[in-house]
């Protein structure tokens, strides 16, 4: 029998300097026009936005050229500053594959995405216990929303994304890490990647 197509459906996409993942936070300042009026309506109609990385180009200006794997995500808060932008929070929700992208009338990409399935949690092992320690000291560090997270120490998907989030990783090897569908691989790449850098 042929394979059942997947479901499509079309989202903005707010190409960012940033690699996110389900369930992460990504607090934002969002001054452009197109995008002010992009996040204005997302939050009339309820609908989610595609954070994704930019392949070549800028946050501003033109539209930017973008990796294929990103995150929707939706608004969990949001507020007028005093300095005239607007702060956002977004929260990632599931992974997407753009298969097509256009323009919309209001100046912002819009792609025509197939949503890719959640990692189901699972037990961190044992030997990848410091990366567990590294995160809750980084957390520890850091301001809401990411210290009142909800912390799932012991769930390799859960301590793989954050840290991928988090390190001061190159975004090429971030992005590369948001595509890996195995939770301990992804793992065992951060671990190379602290020798690396020379963090621990």
């Amino acid at each position: 029998m042929p394979d059942t197509p997947k479901a499509t459906q079309t989202i903005p996409l707010f190409p960012l300097n940033a690699v996110l993942f389900p369930e992460g936070p990504l607090p934002l300042r969002i001054f452009e026009p197109r995008y002010l009026d992009m996040v204005s309506d997302c939050l009339r109609r309820d609908t989610g936005i595609g954070v994704i990385l930019i392949a070549e180009g800028s946050e501003t200006g033109p539209p930017a050229q973008t990796h294929q794997v990103g995150t929707l995500c939706h608004i969990s808060y949001w507020n007028r500053r005093s300095d005239g932008l607007l702060g956002v929070t977004m929260m990632g929700d599931q992974r997407f594959r753009v298969l097509d992208q256009r323009l919309s009338p209001g100046g912002w990409l819009e792609g025509e995405v197939e949503m890719l399935p959640n990692e189901p949690a699972q037990s961190l092992p044992d030997e990848f216990n410091p990366l567990a320690e590294l995160l809750e000291r980084i957390i520890g560090q850091l301001d809401p929303p990411f210290t009142t997270m909800k912390k799932r120490l012991e769930d390799a998907c859960w301590v793989s994304a954050r840290l991928t989030e988090l390190l001061p990783l190159d975004l090429r090897r971030k992005q590369a890490l948001l595509e890996l569908d195995n939770p301990l691989q992804r793992l065992a790449v951060i671990n190379e990647s602290l020798h690396e850098l020379e963090m621990r």
